[in-house]
């Protein structure tokens, strides 16, 4: 019998000291070790990764499919497999479904439902519900990776898919930050604050429905600003492991830095925030509305300031899927189209084009959308690092190559919808994704198969 399952052969690899040219052993879905090239002992398959960079799989930490609601929008099946063609080993899914995950009945429910059709490994958010202790630890006990609030209103007509996440009223907030730092748990926030949100809609009903401005002037800055500020102020209190969901705009990062310190809070932004502006949205239609908006040239700047000094540590996609009729039905209104974009498949090749035009290092690119979220939700070094011991989770990619995107080049159930990324051309492409020693994705074709991931909590990672 072989010393290991697989090597992986002349690439460079990234190792949390920088990138190494040496070779990298699989045994029995972990790192069995890094050797230096020639001298690893014999392997029963090999994969010549010269001219490649072999990084650990990516860990997704802000993704939503809904599943098992709208299976027309797309299921974890489909979603999933997107995942491993983007270059993600695990994801963490968000709470909205219908009915939401707010109950230990409906986490356990998910949980099972993923377990029988995700492709790759998954975490589950759960929502703090009735903001019981019961409740909670009830969650805990099944395994969730962290908790998920709004500070915004269940929208019109889906209360059941918010019921126990959305917390308009501030008490509530400061109650649930109280509740759940006991736990240890990161809390995720979507900060938007309720009362201004209310008063700019408002304003906007006189404004032209089909023009990508009005979303933002009906939810410009200032309410993401506020929200994330009283948010900070309670958390001076409450000291939570607080996070700051999706990052949009320089006022924000204003807010981030004014309160460094005084809490235990991280904050992350998104591809579409970082790659994206308002003029795109305006080209893309309705199909590229997301909550919050993406805003404007100085904002994206902003962003990427931020990123340079560490005031934002996290990139993420908020994958989010929707049915090409449902978009349709919207066409020409912004205000009635439903909020979202599938990124799962952008985010690697957008980050590596990153790189390539000098805008951070490859190391810092990875710590951003893989090994910081494992650090920060307790699954470091077994997932996002490749020493030994780690899951055998890798991402090989070719930096020279390049990803273009259109709907005959996704793999996502809503490839139809994902007009802001049409036409790009990025330097960077993701040639190959291995999940616990097995390939899921190779040059363009999903290889992995139905059950193959596996529930990551914070307790257990492969």
């Amino acid at each position: 019998m072989s010393a290991l399952d697989t090597l992986i052969m002349g690439g460079e690899v990234l190792l949390p000291d920088g990138l190494a040219r040496v070779d990298l052993g699989l045994k029995d879905g972990k790192v069995a070790g890094v050797y230096a090239p020639g001298s690893a002992p014999e392997a029963e398959a090999t994969i010549d990764a010269k001219g490649k960079t072999v990084l650990p799989g990516i860990v997704d930490i802000h993704f939503h499919v809904r599943a098992p609601a709208y299976p027309e929008r797309g299921t974890v099946l489909s979603e999933t497999r997107a995942a491993a063609a983007g270059g993600v080993t695990t994801l963490f899914e968000m709470p909205i479904s219908k009915p939401c995950c707010s109950t230990p009945e409906e986490l356990a429910r998910r949980r099972d439902h993923f377990a029988e059709n995700a492709v790759i490994d998954f975490a589950l958010y759960a929502a703090p519900g009735d903001l019981t202790e019961a409740s909670r630890d009830k969650m805990m006990a099944i395994g969730c990776i962290a908790w998920k609030i709004f500070t915004t209103p269940s929208p019109a007509g889906r209360a059941d898919e918010f019921e126990g996440l959305a917390f308009p009223d501030e008490a509530d907030q400061l109650r649930a930050l109280t509740l759940l730092a006991d736990t240890g748990l990161p809390i995720v926030v979507h900060a938007e604050s309720a009362q201004l949100l209310a008063h700019f809609e408002e304003a906007a009903k006189a404004l032209d429905p089909s023009d990508a401005a009005t979303h933002n002037k009906s939810r410009p800055a200032i309410c993401e600003s506020v929200a994330v500020a009283k948010l900070l102020t309670m958390n001076m209190t409450a000291q939570a492991k607080l996070h700051i969901a999706h990052v949009t705009n320089a006022q924000t990062v204003a807010v981030l830095r004014a309160f460094k310190g005084t809490s235990d809070f991280t904050a992350e932004t998104c591809p579409q925030y970082l790659f994206t502006t308002e003029d795109d949205v305006a080209k893309a239609g309705i199909y590229a509305k997301v909550n919050p908006p993406i805003r404007f040239q100085s904002d994206q700047d902003a962003l990427w300031e931020a990123i340079a000094d560490g005031t934002i540590n996290y990139v993420t996609t908020d994958h989010a899927p929707f049915a090409k009729a449902e978009k349709q039905a919207a066409e020409g209104n912004f205000p009635a189209a439903p909020p979202g974009v599938p990124g799962i498949e952008f985010i690697v090749p957008a980050m590596l084009d990153a790189v390539a035009q000098g805008k951070l290092t490859l190391q810092h690119a990875h710590d951003l959308m893989c090994a910081n979220g494992a650090k920060r939700y307790g699954l470091y070094p077994s997932k996002g690092a490749l020493l030994p011991g780690s899951a055998a989770d890798v991402t090989i990619a070719d930096l020279a190559g390049e990803t273009t995107f259109s709907p005959e080049t996704l793999h996502t159930h809503a490839r139809e919808v994902a007009h802001l990324f049409y036409g790009r051309r990025l330097r960077g492409r993701v040639t190959q994704t291995i999940l616990a020693g097995n390939t899921v994705f190779q040059d363009g074709t999903v290889t992995g198969s139905q059950r193959a991931g596996a529930y990551v909590t914070p307790q257990r990672a492969r």
